[in-house]
């Protein structure tokens, strides 16, 4: 969804441009603007409330930031569906 709103943007963008520009001075260059796109795609995985930006100052806090990733929210787990296999601790701790 957030992709094809940014798609969608972005083809509105091309379209005004082709109407405002001369037709022999265009070239894709001058028509196709990506950053809608990008900026849909860098909204989505920053306001999800399942992506988080990986601490990456050192490889150890890489290691246990990622141990401390949730699987809960929109279309994750639920605490009623949570079976045991999930709450189980991992070996590693």
């Amino acid at each position: 969804n957030q992709v094809r709103t940014g798609l969608a943007r972005m083809e509105r963008v091309v379209r005004e441009r082709m109407t405002t520009q001369d037709v022999e001075a265009i070239t894709p260059q001058t028509l196709i603007n990506i950053r809608p796109v990008v900026a849909s795609i860098k909204e989505f995985f920053g306001t999800s409330q399942l992506s988080q930006f990986m601490d990456q100052n050192n490889p150890l806090s890489g290691l246990t930031h990622k141990r401390r990733l949730s699987a809960l929210g929109p279309g994750g787990l639920s605490r009623e569906r949570a079976g045991l296999d999930v709450r189980d601790v991992h070996p590693s701790h």
